[in-house]
């Protein structure tokens, strides 16, 4: 059994959100049509209440991409974005979630920063993707989404670790940093994951 995860295309990563991801909206043609083509597709959502400490806002003096140790763990100070019943946490307009058959949300406690769809940054709290995926006896995963180089590697990598083969299908994701993105792509294949087009999933 194969899905697909959707990882947080969200207006705030968008062309124009508070946290825009370069041509991060090129990607959404092609994951409305990589839908069709698998029989499990979840979504993630990064859901962060307003005084979640990854915002700059809430550091006083700090400033939007600082580096900050957040609980014994290095934290990247990031503007407000997707914040809880916000439009810029919403789905993007042109994605189809139709098809999505659950939507984990992240990045809910105001301690942690949470990248991954499967456990916060400190492996403290699961979504229970995991379980999810097992109960539904996938044991192949599909990545895609924003950004490449951050939510959906760590999203890949914890994928592995909880035992699926796993996929970034490389172009229905975008990198926040371009330079980022061949680095974080050379370790996930470290770790066994594999990388993908579409249009070797997508029947012509």
């Amino acid at each position: 059994m194969k899905a697909l995860i959707l990882t947080d295309i969200q207006n705030d990563f968008l062309p124009g959100g508070a946290l825009a991801v370069p041509e991060g909206d090129k990607i959404i043609t092609v994951v409305n049509e990589l839908q069709n083509y698998f029989e499990l597709v979840v979504a993630t959502q990064d859901w962060h209440p307003a005084n979640h400490k990854s915002f700059a806002s809430n550091h006083k003096g700090k400033n939007p991409f600082d580096i900050i140790e957040l609980h014994g763990l290095t934290q990247t100070l990031w503007p407000n974005h997707c914040v809880q019943g916000t439009a810029g946490a919403n789905f993007s307009d042109q994605l189809y979630p139709n098809k999505a058959e659950a939507i984990f949300r992240k990045g809910t406690n105001p301690e942690i920063d949470s990248y991954s769809g499967f456990y916060d940054n400190g492996h403290l709290k699961s979504t229970c993707l995991a379980d999810y995926l097992r109960g539904k006896n996938v044991n192949q995963v599909y990545v895609t989404g924003l950004c490449g180089d951050i939510c959906v590697f760590f999203t890949a990598m914890d994928s592995l670790q909880e035992g699926f083969e796993t996929w970034i299908i490389e172009d229905a994701t975008r990198p926040l940093k371009k330079e980022d993105f061949k680095k974080t792509n050379e370790a996930f294949k470290e770790k066994g994951g594999k990388l993908i087009r579409s249009t070797e999933i997508i029947e012509h």
